[in-house]
């Protein structure tokens, strides 16, 4: 039995910076699948694949890298606006 407030020897901190990065990756998925609002059928497809390698370097940098995960999922939402704001303004995408 461990004393009230000591981790138990074994037990590694767990880092909360992938949990945040992965709810932010949710909240960009939502961003680029209503994207089709404003953007073409093949656009969304394109952001869509984007999002899943995205999600992907997420999955594979929450062990190694977990305080990146956050800052991918800002990039995520940054990539999005760019894309969106370029298609609207060269592409005269529109809702």
């Amino acid at each position: 039995m461990t004393k009230p407030g000591r981790r138990p020897r074994g037990h590694p901190d767990v880092s909360p910076w992938p949990f945040v990065g992965m709810a932010g990756m949710a909240c960009a998925f939502f961003l680029y699948a209503a994207s089709g609002l404003v953007a073409p059928w093949w656009a969304v497809v394109a952001l869509l694949v984007v999002w899943v390698l995205l999600f992907v370097v997420a999955c594979a940098w929450w062990s190694l890298h977990p305080r990146w995960v956050p800052g991918l999922a800002v990039a995520a939402v940054l990539f999005w606006f760019a894309v969106v704001t370029a298609g609207g303004a060269f592409l005269d995408w529109n809702a």
